[in-house]
């Protein structure tokens, strides 16, 4: 991958000096060490596996202020574990097969990590080691040993609490005897006994995420039990070297999980899983690196290139402010602690590490990255350590050695990084996209017969049903912390903005990560600053069916639905808002210039309304004209608990109740509807001047169950072709999403199949004088008059866009 003008703009002026790093299709690059590993660089592994729990002293009061939330945690853990019997701690019974086991390792792991990080409450303790150690030897004894059987999830045996148990085993180091050490390693090596391959289900090839996090694993308890060969095996796994690369976590591939070759990822099959299992998998990788640094068995410098190339290709457009968006985080929304600020920190900690044993340029480069995301996140500082007793376990949160390692790395002089700038990007093959502006970002969650609705497993998600139905996410600089603050246990789920839904009771979900029935899902990309992409829709029951579209400019998302029918008997409704204000929200609502005095908890119907501000968000413009749809506001106090959305034996929520206001913007297609529509723009960020102006903008040129256009500024032109028609003078032979308008260098076409199922898309220009002055190899000429005719070989393209540009 080779960084270009928007990657040097984007994420500052170190980008250009980054290595260009190919992520193609290919042959594995080798990852077997240089040498059998010896004693000296086991010792260096488990050291520098020490140093990631315990850090390595380096005194900041940030660092202190880290210090003392472990400690608050920690202490309130060790006070209520009883060590004379086998059960550590009341609320976390005991028995072959617990459910909550993997929850005592943790919990036994905060205990160990305090006590071996100097200056904590618990570092001086009298006695705390032997206690440890015999809370360790009851777990071993009752709960997890080389005899076990695997019961319930899988990931607890062979990598959640393997993970936990090594970390206790190296906080401890010499005050647990040798003899002990080996005990308990033994349920390690037995679960973890080979890394590429899942051990409850031989023949099963590990890929993705839990590959990396196998890979480290295997390093790490191989270097505690001196085995050169396990050490080797652990390095071997990451690019798959035992299964000549079909597995390799380095390489693009355009099917099955991990790294696709247009920069998404996929984990479980079907799952858009970046803001999550990508972040497993890079931080696996990230410490991989740092544990092996300077020894016999470190990665090669190729594929740690790769990993560093990916941090730009993959994950940075996905963050906003130090936060994760939410459409690639999965089932992990409902996590209490794992919101988009938590998956983002990881992310930020992850790059720091890698950039700590890179080598220049790629280190000056992540380091002057991870400044900036540090600095641009103001509503949940990194640097700031706070409430660490929401964790439960799940997503590793930055502690005293994330502070340490980032507080190192970006003291040193950087250069100068560029404020953010326009870009565009789309994700065909998770059916994601990102556009952000310099004032605003967003991103749209949609699924398809390729891509799952929503992922609810292990009583996590339980509000999930709708999130992939186009679920329309706007960020705003100002309003950092809207889906952070408690926003998943408290919204109405059943409204999401974008997204178009019944009044009813919502569906069951699925296990199964459910899928659509329709192959129409996805856009094109005209430049850094506009893109079109739609949905064919059908509701997870298949009553309710509806065509929908948005086309993204730089200051606003065009947002059409068309053929909206359903035959179930319920109130069908659009969203077109529906914020979380924070607890007490004051926040203005607007309707046509004149102030909304509606009660709260009092919905009040709007029959013609033109436009709408909502003070701190956004305008929102009704671009039907005479045919504009009635309007419901709502301002509502809704309450929730996490412990409401995620169940989880070991990763649930609370049940303290949360309670935030918001603003519902609803549009009402009534019962039974019949070809109905909607057609409105949202203009995150603007004034209630610049929205009133607005008014009269854009014209709404075909909105039907064929095609949806729209005519944007500077002659440019938009639409998702749900089947063979055309608008203007456009005409196009199947299914596409598509831009055209006058550039620079003549008049710029940009088409892709959002439905990944054709070969070819015949594109017709009306009007003469049309040559084609650039086209990518994929566009044929087939005639220049009387009109222009252009074949698009779209056939594995996998929702790529394609151009062509004319004089």
């Amino acid at each position: 991958m080779s960084l270009d003008r928007r990657d040097v703009l984007r994420f500052g002026a170190t980008a250009a000096a980054a290595a260009t790093v190919p992520l193609g299709l290919g042959e594995p690059a080798s990852a077997a060490p240089r040498g059998p590993s010896g004693a000296g660089d086991h010792a260096r592994i488990v050291a520098a596996y020490r140093e990631l729990q315990v850090g390595v002293g380096r005194p900041s009061l940030r660092r202190d202020r880290a210090v003392a939330a472990l400690d608050k945690v920690a202490l309130a853990y060790d006070a209520a574990m009883d060590v004379t019997g086998d059960q550590l701690w009341a609320d976390l019974p005991t028995g072959p097969g617990s459910t909550y086991f993997p929850t005592m390792y943790y919990r036994l792991r905060t205990i160990a990590v305090d006590w071996a990080t100097p200056g904590s409450a618990l570092s001086g303790r009298p006695g705390l080691p032997e206690r440890l150690v015999t809370a360790l030897t009851t777990l071993y004894r009752t709960q997890y040993n080389e005899g076990t059987p695997e019961m319930g999830n899988w990931y607890s045996y062979e990598i959640g609490v393997p993970y936990w148990l090594l970390q206790i085993v190296v906080a401890l180091g010499d005050h647990l005897p040798a003899a002990d050490r080996e005990r308990v390693l033994r349920p390690v090596l037995r679960f973890v006994a080979d890394p590429n391959h899942r051990t409850n289900t031989p023949g099963l090839v590990e890929t993705g995420a839990n590959r990396a996090d196998k890979a480290l694993i295997t390093v790490v308890s191989g270097a505690l039990a001196q085995d050169p060969a396990r050490v080797a095996a652990g390095l071997a796994a990451v690019t798959d070297v035992a299964g000549h690369g079909a597995a390799d976590l380095t390489r693009r591939s355009t099917e099955g999980d991990g790294y696709r070759t247009d920069g998404s990822f996929i984990q479980h099959e079907v799952v858009p899983y970046p803001g999550h299992y990508g972040l497993v998998l890079l931080s696996a990788i990230a410490a991989l690196t740092h544990v092996t640094a300077a020894t016999g068995t470190q990665l090669p410098p190729p594929v740690r290139e790769m990993f560093e190339a990916a941090v730009t290709e993959v994950y940075a457009p996905f963050l906003f402010a130090g936060s994760m968006m939410e459409p690639v985080r999965g089932r992990m929304l409902s996590r209490q602690g794992e919101t988009g600020h938590d998956a983002g920190h990881q992310f930020i900690a992850a790059v720091v590490l890698l950039a700590r044993t890179a080598a220049e340029p790629a280190r000056s480069r992540l380091a002057s990255l991870a400044a900036r995301w540090i600095d641009e996140g103001t509503w949940a500082p990194y640097l700031d350590v706070a409430d660490l007793g929401r964790y439960s376990g799940g997503l590793q949160p930055v502690g005293v050695p994330e502070v340490e390692f980032a507080e190192r790395l970006t003291s040193a002089p950087r250069a100068v990084t560029a404020a953010a700038v326009r870009e565009h990007r789309v994700f065909p093959q998770m059916d994601r996209m990102v556009h952000t502006t310099p004032g605003w970002s967003a991103s749209l969650g949609t699924g398809s017969r390729r891509i799952c609705r929503y992922e609810s497993i292990n009583g996590m998600n339980l509000h999930g049903w709708y999130t992939g139905d186009g679920v329309l996410y706007t960020f705003l600089p100002g309003r950092q912390g809207h889906y952070s603050d408690a926003y998943w246990p408290t919204v109405d789920a059943t409204l999401l903005p974008g997204t178009t839904e019944k009044d009813a009771t919502p569906p069951t979900l699925l296990p199964d990560p459910p899928r659509t029935t329709t192959a129409y899902a996805g856009g094109v990309r005209f430049d850094d600053a506009h893109g079109a992409h739609g949905l064919d829709f059908v509701s997870q029951d298949g009553t309710l069916s509806a065509r929908k579209s948005w086309f993204f400019t730089p200051d606003a998302v065009i947002c059409l639905g068309a053929a909206i029918t359903d035959a179930s008997g319920a109130p069908v409704r659009t969203a077109i808002e529906n914020r979380n204000l924070g607890e007490r929200g004051a926040a203005r609502l607007l309707v046509d210039g004149r102030p909304d005095r509606a009660l709260p908890g009092t919905p009040v119907a709007v029959p013609d309304a033109r436009w709408l501000h909502l003070e701190g968000t956004a305008g929102y413009v009704l671009l039907d004209g005479p045919r504009r749809q009635p309007l419901t506001l709502l301002r509502e106090d809704r309450t929730g608990s996490w412990l409401g959305i995620d169940t989880g034996a070991n990763t649930h929520g609370t049940a303290e109740r949360y309670t935030r206001r918001y603003q519902k913007i609803v549009l009402d297609h009534g019962v039974r509807p019949a070809a109905a529509s909607y057609a409105y723009a949202v203009l995150p960020g603007a004034s209630a001047d610049r929205t009133r102006r607005a008014c009269g903008r854009w014209h709404v040129l075909a909105n039907t169950e064929k095609v949806q256009s729209a005519r944007l500024d500077g002659q440019l032109t938009a639409a998702s072709f749900f089947t063979a028609g055309g608008v203007e003078r456009v005409r196009v032979s199947g299914a596409a999403a598509m831009m055209w308008g006058r550039t620079a260098h003549g008049w710029t076409f940009a088409l892709s199949d959002p439905t990944q199922t054709q070969d070819t898309v015949r594109v017709t220009v009306e009007g003469a004088g049309h040559r084609v002055r650039h086209a990518d190899p994929s566009v044929t000429v087939v005639a220049t008059h009387p009109r222009l005719v252009v074949d698009i070989e779209v056939a594995g393209s996998f929702g790529g866009t394609h151009t062509f540009t004319t004089a």
